[in-house]
């Protein structure tokens, strides 16, 4: 069953129904399909903004950045330590904050190539990247919507994947089936350092994010992932810039520098853990 026919109103929570290109609930709301399948969850009622979430540049400079396969290796430290229990046919497997899906396409055809089918849902909260994830992947079921309100049904999925993300932990655990499995992706000390050397005029200390663990679930794997990798142009140094924080945080000075570069070598570093939701919690 496509995750589609099983999503709740974003308003009041009633189980929506799909008749042809329109979901609708008891109550009235309807929500109509986009020509490219995907559907709009986001109520203006919710948005924080006009058009929240990434931008169409932005989307359009991170489709352009990983269509070039650097971040590749991510997606192979997923898959290679996803929990061996948990590695099983029809899984439901959500990535909240997809993107413009680059990384659920990508898993989507690993998996398929090891013969294990997966229901793979994306959601994110910008309708730009939906709609760019929605071009790329017809397998999939692209939702434009909020981790804050998961617009699903408790327990609809076996693993949340949030990489590079803003996790809401009270809804992925509601999301997740028992004993469901939560990925996060993160930066590590090292990530993009050289970028970062050139960005500021100096590095702040690491500090671990959710070292105290997360209330809900508990850690079961935790791998770092290093691997380096170089942009020979400054169209393709911008992309990158583009889709970091940096391109806001960064000083004025440390932009303009950046700017004359042609080529940079880059070390990416990228922390993987993985946690299993705590039996019989539903709320956290």
């Amino acid at each position: 069953m496509s995750t589609l026919e099983s999503l709740i109103c974003p308003i009041d929570a009633a189980p929506l129904k799909l008749n042809g290109r329109v979901l609708s609930c008891e109550h009235g709301h309807t929500f109509d399909l986009a020509k490219t399948g995907y559907v709009n969850l986001l109520p203006v009622q919710n948005k924080r903004s006009k058009d929240p979430g990434d931008s169409k540049e932005m989307v359009a400079a991170r489709q352009n950045f990983l269509n070039q396969q650097h971040y590749y290796p991510i997606v192979e430290a997923i898959l290679d330590s996803w929990p061996d229990s948990h590695m099983v046919n029809d899984m439901r497997i959500l990535d909240a904050g997809c993107g413009e899906g680059y990384y659920l396409n990508e898993m989507g055809k690993s998996l398929t190539s090891k013969g294990i089918h997966a229901e793979r849902t994306g959601l994110d909260i910008s309708k730009w990247a939906v709609l760019a994830a929605s071009k790329r992947d017809k397998n999939v079921s692209w939702i434009v919507g909020s981790n804050a309100s998961l617009p699903v049904p408790e327990g609809r999925f076996d693993a949340v994947v949030c990489l590079f993300g803003f996790p809401v932990f009270s809804e992925f655990s509601r999301a997740l089936s028992n004993k469901g499995l939560l990925l996060l992706v993160e930066s590590g000390a090292d990530h993009l350092i050289e970028l970062r050397r050139l960005l500021y005029p100096s590095i702040h200390d690491f500090k671990p994010t959710y070292a105290d663990g997360v209330p809900g679930f508990k850690l079961i794997k935790e791998q770092a992932q290093r691997f380096t990798f170089s942009l020979s142009s400054q169209t393709h140094i911008q992309e990158l810039l583009s889709m970091t924080p940096h391109i806001h945080k960064a000083s004025y000075e440390g932009r303009e520098a950046v700017k004359l570069l042609e080529s940079i070598s880059l070390t990416a570093d990228v922390k993987l853990r993985w946690y299993q939701k705590n039996e019989g919690n539903h709320d956290v």
